[in-house]
């Protein structure tokens, strides 16, 4: 039955009681009168999930009126749903409840807003259930709705997913963010430990180890067995991640006015700041030859290490992939996803158009468009890289010619680095080969995205400053560029304050020596009259 003609009424019921506590019903000699007993309302409601029929029934009103503006609006709440029926047994589940709690009729307004978001309409939406909900309708960017689904399932859900959304406070959250911070350094610790007993398990010296030493190491490999495997920790920049996906969450909920007040923008982080660049001096890497600790999250390799891990990569198949990154500074997806339509080599200036890029959702290859606008935009190619790339055409057609003439299907999908049967790289393929390389390199490690803050070093090394190295890496503020890498330019600048000293020739006395007496001019208005060195 549409809710529109439910049946509903307005009537007077007699409560009067005789000696016995018993109502007296037609007894009562008030009957009689107009006015005589408890103003009340019946409404029918939709039947519940088990077709059984409903009613709701209140009494006690002061007047006819009073009751009949309730009535009123429990039928206007009755046809908010319209024929939608799973609607209708949501909105009669309310009004029972409703009922049986003697609790106030909500208004309108407010089952309207609840049914239109599909939200508990008694209030009582948890976290979780509307995590759940925001992330059925948002129309993000796919990589940025797979870090949101991250932060719900690992963090969210589990710590703070069962409390009401409208009763979440600063403190639920705080907690969340702080039981995160412990368990990260724990397994911190719980790393380190796994780190100390490798290094206790492992034999260092040349040849075989004696037996005494042989049974020591395999204890020690035993007790390695049953510890723990590394584990992520959630850094600073991590919570701060984690904090702005239930911040967004939470302003969604504001703005459909299921609560007033986002606990997630009131709580205490600290600071976030973006890991800072180090360059690979000679006694960093010394170091960490001898301890295995890198110092920052972002390294770079002085522009001889670059040298010496390009020299090892010139004979494989992807090393016009590496050049351009090391050189040119592409993400891995903007480098994987580069079109050949897109490269213009025979033109002056020679180019790359970045406009498309290849990312995981999960572990799915994508292609989608640069995040940003910045991020859509030319970038300017030396002599070098385009022989580099004009080789690798070259060396993709015989690929292809080797491939068809052997039988083997090849997948033209234009892009410039390829598998062996034309079709798309995935990301993952390109770093694992990256960190082979380096291995048997021997050089110090990076990770395959630090080659693109090694770019922005090369600008430095070449003369640039930090304005052409925002631009150079197309961010969309030069105050990312400058949280980054200051502190890498500030030590190319020593670096080169040293070699342009040195540049200077100096025969009168070698390094180290003191100037002879006499030499050093005095400070003051007589300095004119000073007599002159006369060696």
């Amino acid at each position: 039955m549409p809710s529109a003609r439910r049946a509903g009424s307005v009537y007077r019921r007699c409560e009067c009681r005789g000696g016995d506590g018993k109502l007296l019903g037609n007894a009562c000699p008030q009957l009689k009168k107009r006015a005589h007993g408890s103003v009340g309302l019946r409404q029918e409601l939709p039947p519940d999930a088990e077709g059984k029929r409903r009613t709701f029934r209140r009494t006690g009103y002061g007047s006819v009126a009073e009751a009949q503006g309730d009535l009123s609006r429990l039928q206007a709440i009755l046809s908010l749903p319209g024929d939608d029926v799973e609607e209708q047994r949501r909105v009669g589940d309310l009004l029972a409840d409703i009922a049986a709690r003697r609790a106030s009729i909500p208004e309108i307004s407010e089952v309207q807003r609840r049914l239109g978001v599909g939200v508990p309409l008694d209030g009582k939406a948890t976290v979780g259930e509307w995590l759940d909900r925001w992330m059925a309708g948002k129309k993000t960017r796919t990589t940025t709705n797979a870090g949101y689904r991250s932060h719900i399932k690992v963090h969210l859900k589990p710590r703070v997913g069962h409390y009401r959304l409208d009763r979440l406070n600063v403190g639920h959250v705080q907690e969340m963010f702080d039981a995160i911070a412990d368990e990260s350094d724990t397994v911190r610790a719980e790393n380190a430990a796994r780190r100390e007993q490798e290094q206790r398990a492992k034999w260092s010296r040349p040849g075989r180890p004696p037996a005494k030493e042989r049974d020591r190491l395999a204890a020690e490999r035993a007790k390695l067995a049953e510890m723990k495997p590394y584990r992520k920790t959630n850094g600073p920049a991590t919570r701060h991640a984690i904090r702005r996906t239930l911040r967004t969450a939470l302003n969604a909920a504001i703005a459909q006015q299921l609560i007033t007040f986002n606990a997630a923008a009131h709580v205490e982080l600290g600071s976030s700041a973006r890991p800072k660049g180090l360059l690979w001096t000679a006694e960093r890497v010394a170091r960490w030859r001898e301890t295995a600790v890198v110092p920052s999250p972002v390294m770079v390799w002085s522009p001889a290490q670059l040298g010496a891990f390009l020299d090892e990569a010139e004979d494989h198949r992807l090393y016009a992939f590496y050049h351009l990154i090391a050189h040119h500074g592409l993400r891995r997806g903007e480098g994987v996803g580069a079109d050949w339509a897109n490269v213009h080599l025979d033109v002056e200036p020679p180019r790359i158009d970045v406009l498309t890029e290849i990312v995981v959702d999960g572990w799915t290859p994508i292609e989608t468009a640069p995040k940003t606008d910045s991020s859509m935009s030319a970038v300017m190619l030396d002599r070098e890289t385009v022989a580099v790339l004009q080789e690798h055409r070259a060396r993709q057609a015989a690929e292809r010619a080797e491939h068809l003439k052997a039988g083997k299907k090849w997948t033209d999908t234009g892009k410039v680095f390829t598998t062996e049967g034309g079709s798309w790289l995935h990301p993952d393929t390109v770093s694992k080969e990256f960190k082979r390389i380096v291995e048997t390199a021997g050089l110090p490690p990076i990770n395959l995205r630090d080659l693109r803050h090694g770019a922005a070093a090369l600008v430095k090394a070449g003369g640039g400053d930090i304005d052409d190295a925002s631009k150079k890496l197309r961010h969309s503020t030069i105050v990312l560029t400058a949280d980054t890498y200051m502190s890498l330019f500030q030590e190319y600048e020593q670096d080169l304050t040293e070699r342009a000293a040195a540049a200077v020739p100096r025969a009168r006395r070698g390094r180290g020596s003191a100037p002879a007496a006499g030499s050093i001019p005095r400070q003051g208005p007589r300095a004119a009259s000073q007599p002159r060195d006369t060696e």
